[in-house]
């Protein structure tokens, strides 16, 4: 039986949810334009999901079916129950905008000569109507959280933008951009728009009112774009040079760069140091989240005990007194105030700053944690829920979300090469704490741990279409940044909306150039291609890496990694156990790691009860510890398995992960073959 006829004698038997299950059937098939028709009908009329009804009539107007009746139903369900609304912002926009001084044309049409009706699709967005063209375009969320081009790529000139309609960038210029009379210069928002109608069509949409209090935009239509740059002392008699340069102020802070931590031994310090010193950014080297966490939280109990200005002046002593007037004087001042206040005055942070700039900067965040280590959670459906603790941390620390405008970049290294680094880093850290341990010192123990099932696990690169913190994210491959340093980090300056300046052409800490040896022990230098290339073979071996490649195959295919191991043969629980028997490597120094602990462990009798002699103790801790290595094993043959099911990785209200994008480099910058 065909879906429609199914759906129908559902519906005729009244059974509407199943028939509304039919019927979406019917509208996602290629079919009949009239059993589409129907179904959407049917489904928007007896309350089903309206989106589907919306999607079906939008699809069937385009493609030329029955736009008359199609035309009527998006009318009366869509457009006319919302118009109201829409004109009444259109002409409250107008009002404003009729009485400010820097939009020279003022016959707005009514709100019927319109050349463009938008359909409300959901509390976010809209679907704009073309009645001239007889179509209907694209959704649009004109408050999409994502600044999508490089409106600061050149600041020798005020800031001039083409046709910007998204209410989330104007008012993230607005937000952004200096006022003249604090720069001392003329220094507006040149809003640049090719036409008068189309420019009034979006008003409906917008709300001006936020835009217009500090009169920082200026408005072309068309052929004014020969007024740029305006002559604001010649013109309208304000003469900007007699106002003197003012220090950034807190709340002129609004934007986060976020530096995000995928697994250790990514490159990170590589990028802090690439844009440290930007005279755009309050630049921090990474920053162990808790001790953030503590500091920032100490800052806040500071500022709350303060009884007056001067005793809030005496406190924060080495803080300007204009940001501490700030901070104290502050209404509702938050976590987030308190965190760029700090920033505002760390030497370090502002070593770069240009205090001139035409925009405020914005703050470089990278958090730092000991280990990133995920867990795979199934819902009731079978999907798998990725969660790991930091991210929850993430989630609710308030100073980093405080911030209006987030960027959020992600480094990526080969997952082999990180991972030969970190069982590195491990394995002379552990020796370290045991020197220490040795000498007395009151230092936690540390030990390699099973980094390749962390490793297999750790899918941070997939994000959370509804997580805020990654709405506008990209990831940027290690390898590029140091084989193609101009292009990378031109197209990474581009995506930050950032100029790309000089300071981006080397790498330094604090200001201060490297004197011959890296900031961090055991990094390279600057651009030097050696992390690309090498192999870190003494900690790990090939069944390690072919287990990592097999496991991450998507990954490696989705970021333009080739495997170097993994054979693209099927793989079953056989080879499984094949490759992990073969973790030599890893076992190796779990063992070396581990015995420190073991080797202590209060063993008095053996199995059977009977007192150990002396000389056997050694050799039972042993016992006992490889029956610990053994145990990895089969949770690795464990986890595998539990990967070989096909999961479908979502969030936690069901909605399916996606890769995070890649940060594509300037083709015409590239200077040596991408890496593969």
């Amino acid at each position: 039986m065909k879906p429609i006829e199914l759906a129908r004698k559902l519906a005729q038997a009244g059974s509407v949810e199943e028939a509304q299950t039919a019927y979406t059937l019917v509208v996602s098939q290629e079919g009949d334009p009239a059993e589409r028709l129907e179904a959407a009908v049917y489904i928007l009329q007896f309350g089903g999901d309206y989106r589907i009804s919306y999607t079906c009539f939008r699809e069937l107007y385009n493609q030329g079916h029955f736009r008359e009746e199609v035309l009527s139903l998006m009318t009366g369900a869509f457009y006319e129950p919302n118009a109201r609304e829409l004109r009444d912002r259109y002409e409250r926009n107008c009002r404003l905008l009729k009485k400010y001084p820097y939009l020279f044309r003022k016959d707005f049409p009514s709100f019927e000569e319109l050349p463009i009706r938008f359909f409300p699709y959901d509390e976010e967005g809209y679907v704009p109507f073309y009645p001239a063209e007889e179509r209907f375009g694209e959704y649009i969320n004109f408050k999409n959280p994502v600044v999508s081009r490089n409106f600061f790529k050149d600041l020798e000139n005020p800031i001039l933008a083409d046709d910007v309609y998204s209410q989330y960038e104007l008012e993230y210029l607005m937000d952004t951009v200096r006022r003249s009379e604090d720069v001392g210069r003329e220094n507006h928002v040149y809003l640049h728009y090719a036409g008068w109608e189309d420019f009034c069509a979006y008003l409906p949409c917008l709300n001006m009112k936020p835009l217009l209090a500090e009169q920082k935009p200026v408005f072309l239509i068309g052929d004014e774009i020969g007024l740029y740059p305006i002559d604001f002392k010649k013109r309208f008699g304000i003469d900007y040079s007699k106002y003197s340069l003012r220090p950034v102020r807190v709340r002129e802070v609004n934007r986060l760069i976020w530096h995000t931590q995928l697994s250790s031994h990514n490159g990170g310090d590589f990028f802090n140091e690439v844009l440290d010193n930007h005279p755009n950014l309050l630049v921090l080297p990474s920053i162990m989240m808790d001790d953030l966490e503590r500091q920032m939280k100490q800052l806040e109990e500071a500022m709350d005990r303060a009884k007056s200005l001067n005793e809030a002046r005496e406190i924060f002593f080495g803080w300007t007194p204009e940001t501490v007037e700030e901070i104290y004087r502050m209404k509702g001042r938050t976590p987030k105030d308190v965190m760029v206040a700090s920033y505002l005055n760390t030497d370090m942070a502002v070593t770069g700053l240009d205090p001139a700039s035409r925009i405020a900067p914005a703050v470089f965040f990278q958090p730092h944690f000991e280990n990133i280590i995920y867990k795979l959670i199934m819902d009731p459906k079978g999907n798998t829920v990725l969660d790991a603790e930091p991210l929850e941390v993430l989630h609710q620390t308030p100073f980093l979300l405080g911030f209006k405008y987030i960027k959020t970049f992600t480094p990526m290294r080969r997952f082999t090469t990180s991972h030969g680094a970190s069982v590195r880093f491990m394995y002379y850290f552990s020796l370290r704490r045991q020197r220490e341990l040795a000498a007395g010192e009151d230092v936690p123990t540390n030990v390699v741990s099973d980094v390749i099932s962390e490793r297999v696990f750790n899918r941070s690169f997939m994000v959370d279409p509804e997580d805020r913190l990654y709405k506008d994210s990209i990831l940027v491959r290690f390898e590029d940044g140091k084989l193609n340093p101009k292009a990378t980090f031109t197209a990474l300056a581009a995506f930050l909306d950032l100029p790309y300046t000089q300071s981006m052409t080397y790498c330094s800490e604090g200001g201060k150039t490297a004197d011959g040896t890296p900031f961090t022990p055991g990094n390279d230098m600057d651009f030097d291609p050696s992390p690309v290339y090498r192999t870190y073979d003494e900690f790990i071996n090939d069944n390690e890496r072919y287990f990592i490649e097999y496991f991450l195959r998507d990954a490696y295919e989705r970021y333009g990694y080739s495997f170097h191991y993994y054979d693209g043969a099927p793989v079953d629980e056989a080879k499984i156990k094949e490759l992990v028997s073969g973790f030599t490597v890893l076992d190796h120094y779990i063992r070396q790691t581990w015995w420190f602990l073991f080797r202590d462990l209060d063993l008095t009798v053996a199995e059977d009860g009977s007192p150990l002699a002396p000389e056997q103790l050694e050799e039972a801790r042993r016992q006992v510890l490889e029956t610990y290595v053994e145990s990895f094993r089969e949770k690795r043959l464990n986890h595998a398995r539990t990967l070989m099911s096909g999961l479908r990785f979502v969030n936690k209200n069901g909605q399916p992960l996606r890769f995070m994008r890649l940060l594509e480099p300037d083709p015409a910058l590239i200077e040596q073959p991408l890496y593969h």
